[in-house]
């Protein structure tokens, strides 16, 4: 267990004054970094043609394994509509959710009616859940393809400082198969998703978070 996991799910900094979450989630998967030259061995091409089809998936919903860097891990189901919408649901006994709704992003203790609420545009998170990845655009940090992978970097020191997020593709299928977020700290917490259902029809209030408990909390 850890305080600090969820926050590095969307790439915000570990806050030694935010209250302890308990939540589980989190092994040990650190990338290396790739090379710089990585880009320039890339095909723009078929690099791109797997960004366009991952964002012309407007929904999906499935399972997820979470692994971070202090040796633990969790699962739960996760929830996407592009573009902008995320929620992450973690299996009991984790009262855990992450929520964001477009314009915010919230981690929640659902038991301890306990929030915390981020900027989406000022988290990594919002790469992910943009409207439309474009490879030429300066957020592209490195692309790097190989038989079976094709490895993405997005990040922008101006908005999110050293925090990036790396989304892995099968370069056959061009479904996502992982992300991992590494916080301007260098700790990565990657997610891996299974079970995937795309296009399904979700509920707006799947996204919905409850702005008014999130203000009426006492802190």
């Amino acid at each position: 267990m850890t305080e600090h996991t969820i926050e590095r799910l969307a790439g915000l900094p570990a806050s030694t004054t935010r209250r302890r979450f308990v939540a589980g989630a989190a092994a040990g998967l650190a990338l290396a970094a790739l090379p710089q030259a990585a880009m320039a061995a890339a095909d723009p091409v078929a690099a791109q043609k797997i960004a366009d089809h991952f964002s012309s998936v407007k929904t999906m919903m499935g399972e997820f394994v979470q692994f971070g860097p202090r040796g633990e891990q969790t699962g739960g189901k996760f929830f996407i509509q592009r573009p902008g919408k995320l929620r992450f649901n973690y299996d009991k006994p984790s009262p855990m959710r992450v929520i964001a709704d477009g314009k915010n992003v919230v981690i929640g203790n659902v038991k301890l009616k306990t929030w915390d609420l981020y900027p989406l545009s000022k988290t990594p998170l919002s790469l992910l859940l943009s409207e439309k990845i474009d490879l030429g655009n300066k957020m592209v940090r490195d692309v790097k393809q190989e038989a079976d992978l094709t490895t993405i970097v997005l990040g922008d020191r101006t908005i999110f400082g050293d925090s990036t997020i790396t989304l892995m593709f099968d370069p056959k299928t061009f479904d996502l198969r992982q992300w991992t977020i590494t916080d301007v700290q260098a700790k990565d917490t990657s997610v891996m998703i299974f079970n995937v259902q795309n296009g399904v029809q979700l509920d707006p209030s799947v996204f919905e978070i409850p702005y008014a408990d999130v203000h009426g909390q006492k802190r």
